[in-house]
């Protein structure tokens, strides 16, 4: 499990560098979890339990439109955090599921242990301020892309910045998260 806290350090040094007391805190309150394929870890109508960082696996957010239709808001591939954040941080109950489409390596904080570990932490607070500002930059690019951008631009520039994603997750979540058909997808690759 060493592999789990070894993904999450490097991601972290790339924004700070993590003091060995931070590391530690880190051991203590994050738990390394197994998640099955096709799995839904947090459900619609819930408090988000857990903060979760993905190790490995492809997992998506997604909520229900008005006709129950799925509508895929985050696709992402470790390592990265991934969880309803807001909902999370202020305990609301969340609209959003989040699913493993495939097996998922993840480590896991609770909510409370966030806080406890956020009033010892050295560096907590500069990485987590970091990683909004990073998630804050997708959702933005995305919108101007949903915006801007054509259906076959917006697909061309989701094959090239996410290849794994392609390979390994189901046309029909990309094409929601892309805001197109699949049937329109699946002729933006040649399928038919």
């Amino acid at each position: 499990m060493e592999h789990y806290y070894t993904t999450l350090f490097e991601y972290i040094s790339r924004m700070i560098t993590l003091p060995e007391a931070d590391r530690e805190s880190v051991r203590t309150s994050f738990r390394p979890v197994f998640v099955p394929k096709d799995t839904m870890i947090e459900k619609a109508g819930e408090v988000p339990g857990y903060h979760n960082f993905i190790v490995s696996g492809y997992m998506r957010n997604f909520h229900l439109d008005e006709d129950h239709n799925e509508i895929t808001t985050d696709l992402n591939d470790g390592p990265r955090f991934f969880t309803s954040y807001f909902h999370f941080m202020n305990r609301t109950v969340s609209n959003e599921n989040l699913h493993c489409v495939t097996d998922c390596e993840l480590l896991r904080i609770g909510r409370d242990d966030v806080d406890a570990t956020a009033a010892r932490s050295f560096t907590q607070k500069d990485y987590t301020i970091h990683i909004l500002q990073e998630h804050l930059q997708k959702d933005k690019e995305r919108i101007n892309d949903m915006a801007n951008l054509t259906a076959e631009a917006r697909y061309a520039k989701f094959v090239k910045a996410n290849p794994g994603i392609i390979r390994n997750v189901p046309l029909k979540y990309i094409a929601s998260y892309l805001g197109i058909t699949q049937r329109h997808l699946s002729r933006l690759r040649g399928d038919g």
